[in-house]
């Protein structure tokens, strides 16, 4: 019998960001040590069909591998997938991948898996839940409104007066469920609002409206359980107004500086908040958190956390772990020890449950 760890790795999934997910998968089976692990393709098309694969333990060199065609699809019963892997590693973003939902269906047959549970997922998705968090926890961070469609159908011209005289223009409208910055605007103006307002609520029954901060967008790692460490600070310089969709995946104006260059009290303050904030939202294994510094204030502004973040070897996670001195395979390492020692944490609630009704 093989000593490898199974590793059931899923994928694709029905939001925005699909695409991004599959390149991620490919750079994880690419990586991984084939020495102690066999991977599990389990990929979820736009339609939500779950497909398997074989076993993998070569490299593969283009993400159509990674798509299988009709003749091959395998509907996999996934209520057996805890005597079939010894771990899940799921690098879905976005909504029905990211946001919970998966880590709840995990959760109910009972398999170790990546990355935070379903509190952590859920929260670090919502954009509003999490700010109340932050809030709570006494995290530094910009005023805020949020909105639901409902009340955007019905009150709009209010709202819009709201918003100019709470937040301000120029500000931020998001959806407050989606990741890489999809249905995100800068609104300036009085019409961009307007615009802005009526993209975001395309995305998602709750909108968030953030007030401008004039500050450099840095970002940090981290990685643990209850005890999280943290990586290297890294800054985005965009070309674009801001870090959309468009400048993080398509455009050649941004850069990654990292480490980037600012002081030593400041890489001091986010580590520190970022393991707060990490710790707030009762998060696991690895997130991202990304903050706003106002240099001429010496000021942080915690922005949000993201609870799986871009995972190739060319994003800001990997690298600034890379950075700290963690390259990509050793990252997926410690990734799949932590999955496995949070489920581990959670079995000895019914150890302890145990020894009471003794």
């Amino acid at each position: 019998m093989s000593n490898k760890r199974k590793v059931g790795l899923i994928y694709g999934g029905k939001s925005s960001e699909h695409e991004v997910s599959v390149h991620t998968a490919l750079s994880v089976i690419n990586a991984v040590d084939k020495a102690r692990y066999e991977v599990l393709p389990i990929y979820i098309d736009v339609n939500g069909q779950w497909v398997q694969g074989p076993w993998i333990e070569r490299e593969i060199t283009h993400v159509n591998e990674l798509r299988f065609t009709l003749k091959d699809y395998q509907a996999p019963n996934v209520f057996t997938l805890n005597n079939t892997v010894d771990v899940v590693f799921p690098v879905i973003h976005g909504p029905n991948g990211e946001d919970g939902t998966l880590q709840g269906f995990l959760e109910l047959i009972d398999v170790p898996y990546v990355g935070s549970g379903v509190l952590g997922s859920s929260v670090g998705m919502d954009k509003i839940m999490m700010k109340e968090v932050f809030g709570n926890a006494g995290l530094p961070q910009g005023k805020y409104k949020s909105y639901l469609r409902s009340e955007l159908k019905t009150n709009f011209e209010a709202i819009c007066n709201d918003i100019e005289a709470e937040i301000g223009l120029p500000c931020f409208v998001k959806p407050a469920n989606m990741g890489s910055s999809v249905g995100i605007s800068k609104a300036k103006n009085r019409q961009g609002l307007v615009e802005a307002l009526r993209l975001a609520a395309r995305f998602d029954r709750k909108v968030i409206v953030e007030a401008f901060i004039s500050g450099r967008e840095l970002e940090i790692g981290v990685l643990g359980n209850e005890y999280p460490d943290t990586s290297v600070v890294g800054e985005i310089v965009s070309g674009n107004e801001f870090y959309d969709y468009e400048a993080k995946y398509k455009s050649n104006n941004t850069r990654l500086d990292i480490p980037a260059n600012v002081p030593d009290s400041v890489v001091a303050r986010m580590k520190k908040l970022a393991a707060q904030a990490f710790l707030a939202l009762d998060c696991s294994g690895l997130s991202r958190v990304d903050f706003f510094w106002d240099e001429a204030k010496d000021e942080l502004y915690i922005n949000e956390i993201n609870t799986m973040p871009g995972f190739t070897p060319f994003s800001m996670y990997p690298m600034l772990w890379k950075e700290a001195g963690v390259p990509y395979a050793e990252l997926i390492d410690r990734l799949i020890d932590f999955g496995i020692e949070r489920h581990e944490e959670k079995k000895a609630n019914a150890l302890v449950a145990e020894q009471f009704n003794d």
